[in-house]
């Protein structure tokens, strides 16, 4: 009787497939955007193997050989400098730089793997040595420097690259208090600073052409772009492209800032506080309207390394996919805007928005995103408002005209009506670097990576096996491999700027 009642019984129902979530706008699949998403990024990191990773350390190595003869010919970069190295080229947003002066580079036809460093002419570090920071004749975000309190000699080392400067009294207050006579004159110029900084990098290079070394990448091009000077080594299979930039280096926090600190931001309790705001930079860069031969720009890049951590993964995806598309369409008018501030817009998203929401595990979340980012940046350009993510009052898009701030809206509307199309095109680029960097090595296309020249052994294949990892666990970061020359079983790693 109980088997007969069971067969009689009405059956639960079949559970309800939910639909695909879709775009109103476009009408595109979020589920076929995010995976679209992650085969862009996927692409971009398959590239980066052993091999590559080995080689991308080679050509480290060479570019701060490079740096020292540079000081051993030149001595005026410090002795025991501390560099930045950023992974992405300038012309990736890694900086605030105006985009115009950056050069054009292609990858896969000009390089396979790009880098900037940020190298200290100055390191303007010790608590004890007085800093005049003198913005009394700049926009927001930027300033002049006088070494007029500097060291004599500091200041007999630098003089060829200072300018004199009476103004009238009577400006508006600087960072440091009221105007004194001590800030007249002695302006470090950074257009002098950038012309030496190539020269100096020109001459290195070419007296290690001149004894060149089996083993080591060999130096395909040097070439100045607006404040960078630029390097394309070839290292193995890899073409390795160096944005070099010579800045100014401060150890703390400066008073123009200090406000930034009062406020909540998305990484508090994930970083402290020291490692926040360990130091800044000073960018030969000026701003709209600014005098180039006198005007520094302020850069946190330091700073930007820390906070990268606490972007939870599908948001950091979202923005290089987003950074790719609008690549192309923004690049005319070059002044107009970079993909700095796109970066900007993330790091505001990121204290706007719940991190349960930024982090969800849903696969549309990659999707949702980028259609985000996409909508942040044409609200930013039509409302010409883009607040420095440091310095809020400093608006980095104030000085677009009408006329161009309609024009890029124009074109990033034209991308939010079809992002898949702009997605499968950014893949479709991705895939094609590779085959270029594949033919221009002459490896044939393969699913893995290239096999060994010679039997690896079995130190080589623990360090190959751990770099492997490191890649894999950390996406987009800067990974150099540290070997003592007398013990190289014990390799030292450095992520970013942290050392294991």
């Amino acid at each position: 009787m109980e088997s007969l009642m069971s067969a009689v019984a009405p059956r639960p129902p079949a559970p309800v497939k939910m639909p695909q979530e879709v775009d109103f706008r476009s009408g595109a699949g979020l589920e076929q955007l995010s995976a679209l998403v992650q085969e862009f990024v996927q692409l971009e990191q398959r590239e980066f193997g052993d091999q590559t990773a080995l080689e991308v350390h080679t050509a480290k190595d060479f570019i701060f050989n490079m740096l020292g003869l540079v000081q051993k010919l030149d001595q005026r970069l410090p002795v025991a400098n501390e560099y930045l190295l950023l992974s992405g080229g300038a012309r990736e947003g890694v900086l605030d730089l105006s985009p115009e002066e950056l050069g054009d580079y292609v990858k896969g036809a000009d390089y396979d793997l790009d880098f900037t460093l940020l190298v200290p002419a100055l390191k303007l570090h010790d608590r004890n040595q007085p800093v005049t920071l003198d913005m009394r004749h700049s926009a927001p975000c930027h300033s002049w420097l006088s070494l007029r309190l500097c060291e004599p000699a500091t200041l007999a080392r630098w003089r060829h690259c200072c300018q004199e400067e009476s103004e009238a009294s009577g400006a508006a207050g600087d960072d440091d208090g009221d105007a004194s006579p001590s800030l007249e004159g002695c302006y470090f110029s950074p257009t002098l600073v950038a012309d030496w900084f190539a020269g100096a990098v020109d001459t290195a290079v070419s007296e290690l052409r001149c004894n060149p070394k089996r083993g080591t990448p060999v130096p395909e091009r040097v070439e100045r772009n607006g404040p960078l000077t630029t390097l394309i080594l070839t290292a193995g299979t890899s073409r390795v492209l160096y944005d070099l930039l010579p800045v100014v280096s401060f150890r703390g926090w400066p008073a123009v800032a200090q406000g930034w600190l009062t406020a909540n931001h998305f990484w508090d309790g994930k970083i402290t506080e020291e490692e926040a705001i360990s130091g800044f930079y000073l960018l030969p860069c000026c701003g709209p309207g600014g005098r180039p031969d006198q005007e520094w720009r302020l850069a946190f890049s330091r700073s930007e390394v820390q906070l990268k951590k606490c972007i939870p993964q599908p948001l950091s995806q979202a923005f290089q996919a987003a950074r790719v598309i609008i690549g192309k369409l923004v690049a005319r008018p070059k002044a107009a805007l970079s993909p700095y501030h796109l970066r900007t817009l993330m790091f505001w998203a990121c204290d706007r928005l719940p991190s349960s929401y930024l982090s969800s595990p849903e696969p549309e979340t990659p999707a949702r995103l980028l259609l985000g980012l996409l909508d942040d940046l044409s609200h930013s350009v039509l409302n010409k408002s883009c607040p420095n993510y440091f310095l809020p009052q400093c608006n980095m898009l104030e000085h677009l005209a009408d006329s161009t701030a309609l024009l890029l809206a124009r074109k990033l509307s034209g991308v939010r009506a079809d992002p898949a199309e702009h997605l499968r095109a950014a893949v479709e680029q991705a895939r094609e670097a590779g085959r270029l960097k594949r033919e221009t090595n002459g490896v044939p296309p393969a699913s893995g990576p290239c096999p060994p020249a010679h039997p690896a052994q079995p130190e080589d294949d623990r360090l190959a096996r751990r770099l492997q990892q490191l890649v894999t666990e950390n996406p987009g970061k800067s990974i150099s491999v540290f070997l003592n020359p007398e013990d190289v079983s014990r390799p030292h790693f450095r992520i970013d700027d942290k050392f294991y």
